[in-house]
């Protein structure tokens, strides 16, 4: 039988918590900035303050919006070709994180600035692995003007992957540029919205918030019906209550906040139930995202998502270590197969570490790796007639030839595929084969996949229209201010920080 789901909440607590989730909302309601967004609520029966900018959102609409929320849709590559289906059974994965450094040995500090070069070797790499089934703007970079770096990274998508991509929900008028590119890639925006190409990335701010450039950004996504992940990444203790039943009361009510919107925005939008969150480490202030709590809460969005029937998405392979040692792995398989037991149907952070803001593309082979190991396990064991084997074993053991074994018995021949896990990374041989392979360990094996990959990489065929479009397009956005980015997204005075990385863009 299959692996039983882990869980941490009965179903009483998730009523419990759906309950304190609804009366938060309903009385004292999340926070908007974005004046349409309000108006929206208003016009849908919600009670809008304009003064504190709070939204209370009463219980009926609510349960409506959530009941709208599709439970399944597919992802496809630039070409459509490549797909697959997110639902609230299966279990994907994916990357995620905004690294703005990547791991760089030669440096003294083990890490350097990450640059354009480095987004394409990471899509790349992804393009060619088993199971991350889709990159996303995860390798930030740092030679890229901030106002053009969407754009400079769906040219380097459509010409490096043939799986989906991911980006922030960076504003109104970034997220339409990326739709508009999107269309010009696919075919058009009927086929961009029968067919999504994109993953968008809204993060509402804890506690109960839902800041203007994200609710700008998922306006457009929903429009264009791109799945849009919605995750608080709230810090117990910080930002949340310590006790975790307080912490998964106010993201859930974030989650269903931005779901609902979602929805107001266009009905049927897909999303996913989400989270980043994890727990304030007490003794340095700091994020502690491989944390075991971490796990408790992910498993714990897992079960509220399939309580209202809609994909969950949470974080696996992820780490606080700075370095990559036994705690980037122990960390990293802590949190990927708590997250794969509990059923989480969206998995990311592979290839990152130290909170995911720093990109390893060694760490991105082995999470891949890691990722069969999580599959095998939640295989369970197959007990059945043929599995069970007493004729083999009955031949084997009643045996009067010397050395006889399994290994060579057409049973052993069949089923070792099915049964064990083979991995390509993990060393399992004796010392001398060891050290006669050059006596490496897994970052230096698996450093010598990434190279092949890279090596051996054949890009997508573009068509030259396609590509002189984009090339226009990508100038179209270069040519704009900060003042046209501020005016887009209705944004007066004073610097726009990016959702989704640590940046700030100032007035000069």
């Amino acid at each position: 039988m299959k692996l039983k789901k882990l869980t941490v909440l009965s179903s009483d607590e998730i009523s419990t918590i759906n309950s304190a989730s609804v009366e938060l909302l309903s009385t004292i309601g999340i926070k908007i900035d974005s004046p349409s967004a309000r108006q929206l609520f208003k016009k849908n029966g919600a009670e809008v303050n304009d003064n504190d900018l709070f939204i209370k959102i009463p219980e009926p609409l609510i349960k409506e919006k959530l009941k709208k929320a599709p439970n399944s849709f597919k992802l496809h590559g630039p070409d459509g070709k490549f797909n697959f289906e997110v639902n609230t059974t299966s279990t994907q994965y994916a990357t995620i994180g905004t690294p703005v450094k990547i791991y760089d040995p030669s440096k003294k500090s083990g890490v350097r600035k990450t640059v354009l070069a480095d987004t394409i070797k990471q899509i790349r790499i992804v393009d060619s692995l088993k199971n991350i089934n889709c990159s996303h703007i995860d390798v930030w970079p740092n030679d890229v003007n901030y106002l053009s770096l969407h754009a400079h990274c769906i040219y380097q998508w459509v010409h490096n992957t043939r799986k989906p991509y991911g980006l922030g929900c960076l504003g109104r008028l970034a997220s339409q540029d990326m739709m508009n590119m999107a269309s010009i890639i696919v075919g058009g925006e009927d086929e961009l919205i029968k067919n999504a190409r994109f993953i968008g990335f809204m993060n509402p701010t804890s506690p109960l918030y839902l800041p203007q450039l994200m609710t700008n950004g998922l306006e457009v996504f929903a429009k264009y019906k791109q799945p849009t992940i919605i995750a608080p990444e709230a810090l117990a203790g910080a930002t949340a209550p310590v006790t975790l039943a307080g912490l998964l009361t106010q993201i859930n009510a974030e989650i269903i906040g931005g779901i609902v919107l979602a929805q107001l925005f266009n009905t049927g939008a897909p999303v996913f139930f989400g989270t980043v969150s994890t727990i304030t480490d007490m003794k340095s202030g700091n994020a502690a995202l491989g944390s075991i709590e971490t796990g408790l809460i992910t498993t714990a969005i897992a079960q509220l998502a399939r309580f209202y029937n809609i994909p969950s998405r949470g974080p696996g392979g992820i780490t606080d270590s700075k370095v990559l040692d036994v705690q980037c792995g122990f960390e990293r398989l802590q949190t990927l197969l708590v997250a794969a037991q509990a059923g989480v149907n969206y998995i990311t952070c592979a290839g990152t570490y130290e909170e995911t803001l720093v990109e390893a593309l060694e760490l991105l082979v082995i999470d891949d790796e890691l990722a069969d190991i999580t599959k095998r396990l939640i295989e369970g064991i197959n007990v059945n007639e043929e599995t069970i084997a007493l004729d083999v074993i009955e031949k084997v053991a009643s045996s009067s030839k010397k050395g006889v074994n399994y290994l060579s018995e057409a049973h052993t021949r069949k089923f070792m595929h099915k049964e064990l896990y083979i991995p390509m990374l993990i060393d399992r041989n004796r010392r001398s084969t060891w050290r006669k392979k050059g006596s490496k360990d897994i970052i230096g094996r698996a450093k010598d996949k990434v190279e092949k990959i890279l090596q051996s990489f054949n890009p997508p065929d573009v068509d030259n229209e396609i590509e002189n479009k984009l090339l226009d397009y990508i100038k179209e956005v270069e040519s704009r201010t900060l003042e046209n980015y501020k005016k887009a997204e209705g944004i007066s005075t004073g610097s726009v920080s990016l959702p989704g990385a640590d940046i700030t863009i100032k007035d000069e």
